[in-house]
Order: C-alpha cells, then sequence, then structure tokens
C-alpha cells in the first residue's frame, strides 16, 4: 500500500516494489504548495477516469499507474473496499493523485488544514 507522508514543505508518496513494478511507477516528492485541494474519495475505482498508459488495471479489485485523458495525466494506486484522497496539483508532472489511505479522512483534513491555514 503507498504511504503518503507530510512535511512542513513537501509531500511524498512512497509505492510498494509491486506497487512500482505494477504501475511503473516511481516514488513521487513534490512541494506542498502544489497542492491546490484535497478531498476523500470513498469509492475510488469508480472515480478513475481516462486510458490507462501505462499501469494495472484488475477490474472491481485494484488500479495503479498513470491514467491520462485529454490536459489531464492522474497517477492512480487505489483498491477496492479502501476510501483514497484525491489530490489536485499546480506545476507538478501530475495533474491528480488519486491515492488509497485508510486515513484518508485524516490526511485530506491536515492537507486541507495546510491548504487553509487558521491565523
Amino acid at each position: 500500500m503507498a504511504t503518503v507522508q507530510l512535511t512542513p514543505t513537501t509531500l511524498s508518496v512512497r509505492f510498494t516494489r509491486t506497487e512500482q513494478l505494477a504501475g511503473l511507477l516511481r516514488d513521487v516528492e513534490l512541494p506542498r504548495d502544489a497542492v491546490r485541494s484535497a478531498e476523500v474519495v470513498t469509492e475510488p475505482l469508480s472515480g478513475v477516469r481516462g486510458l490507462r498508459a501505462p499501469g494495472l488495471a484488475l477490474p472491481g479489485l485494484r488500479k495503479v499507474g498513470t491514467w491520462r485523458r485529454p490536459g489531464e495525466r492522474t497517477l492512480v494506486c487505489v483498491r477496492r473496499g479502501q476510501p483514497a484522497v484525491r489530490l489536485r496539483l499546480d506545476g507538478a508532472r501530475y495533474d491528480t493523485l488519486l491515492i488509497g489511505a485508510d486515513d484518508a479522512a485524516a490526511l485530506a483534513a491536515a492537507l486541507a488544514a495546510a491548504l487553509h491555514p487558521v491565523p
């Protein structure tokens, strides 16, 4: 399962070796200010749109890789029964990240708090 680590300056997504091989992916590290928005997706398998290139899709079970559609490139790592966090990005290689996380709500809340800090 991919892990998302949030630091004061960066957002890192680390994939397992199996996910890296199946989706032809590398770990992603980007500046925290590249994140425009964060939201929880309860049914992430049905939330993936576009053509898979490259990656792995096991219908109804798992999706890992890059999904493309006109004007958008999405990095996906989700599985059945696990909520995910959708992150919209600016100025990064990907336009969107859709990453499964057991604590998706907490991660989305932490990112939302970082995007809109309370004075």
